[in-house]
């Protein structure tokens, strides 16, 4: 019997970042989570770029989901949830905006962030 694997991800945190296209695929990624980081960045954001190997860890070692919307493309999912510089991470919970934080953050900042509400 064929397991259909892009449901089966969406019910289990990914052990990778998802990426996002658009405000239905993140409602549903936060829909069928639990807990949910989102990474909004852009390509020739510098501090994105170090904050990339952070969320990939993060994604890797905790219960949450990481999703990654690229501001450039989806500059209407950024405007919805007010992002005006990046990198802006929005932490979600039981389908709720919970935190947000603008800027580079230290990934043990994060992993405490994310452990608030997956604990």
């Amino acid at each position: 019997m064929a397991t259909d694997t892009a449901a089966d991800a969406d019910n289990a945190p990914a052990d990778e970042p998802l990426h996002v296209d658009g405000e239905a695929q993140l409602g549903d990624v936060v829909a069928d989570n639990d807990v949910v980081l989102t990474d909004f960045y852009a390509d020739w954001c510098g501090p994105c770029q170090l904050l990339d190997p952070i969320v990939e860890t993060l994604a890797e070692d905790t219960d949450a989901t990481v999703a990654k919307v690229d501001v450039d493309a989806n500059q209407q999912l950024a405007a919805a949830y007010g992002v005006r510089g990046v990198p802006t991470l929005v932490l979600f919970a039981d389908g709720e905006q919970v935190e947000e934080t603008v800027g580079l953050e230290d990934e043990g900042e994060l992993r405490a962030l994310i452990e608030t509400y997956t604990d």
